[in-house]
């Protein structure tokens, strides 16, 4: 029996982690609703992970991948799947809820990118901000998501533009 001889070839990585995952998932995209959660599942670890931190500087690098994170995707539910969801489904009140919560949230963002960590208020601003995104997110998931399901929305198609633009805003925010 001959010996197989395996090979690793190396593959040279380009970007940063986060461009090199969302071109991954532009290449495959889920529907819009699992891309929309998996983006709430991650920016709700990083608040938990803000939680424990002690140092300036670890926060503030955090901080600031949570804030270019939710602006992000608040960009891309309001410009592409809050339309579509207005079409699809028929509830207006929910709607204008959620955009006048990312419109509070969009304004802590900015309060918290003109602070530095340390700063009087720069945690609770941020705690708070969670605080904001966990109640926007249960929301979404437990109301609006399940009505968007059981409509006619072409989930896989608004899955395939969400990410388009996500990549293409990670891309401009690097």
């Amino acid at each position: 029996m001959a010996a197989t001889k395996t090979t690793t070839r190396s593959k040279t990585k380009t970007g940063s982690k986060t461009t090199r995952k969302t071109a991954r998932a532009a290449a495959k995209p889920a529907d819009a609703i699992k891309l929309l959660k998996d983006d709430h599942k991650e920016v709700k670890t990083w608040f938990t992970q803000y939680e424990k931190l002690e140092d300036d500087a670890e926060k503030q690098e955090l901080a600031n991948k949570i804030c270019l994170a939710l602006t992000v995707h608040t960009q891309i539910e309001e410009e592409i799947f809050y339309p579509a969801a207005r079409e699809g489904i028929d509830d207006d009140d929910l709607l204008d809820e959620a955009e006048v919560e990312h419109a509070s949230a969009k304004q802590l963002i900015a309060e918290i990118q003109a602070m530095q960590a340390g700063d009087p208020l720069y945690d609770a601003k941020v705690t708070v901000l969670g605080e904001y995104v966990n109640h926007h997110v249960e929301e979404e998931e437990k109301e609006m998501f399940p009505e968007c399901r059981d409509s006619d929305l072409d989930l896989k198609a608004l899955g395939e533009q969400l990410a388009a633009r996500k990549a293409e805003l990670m891309a401009s925010a690097a």
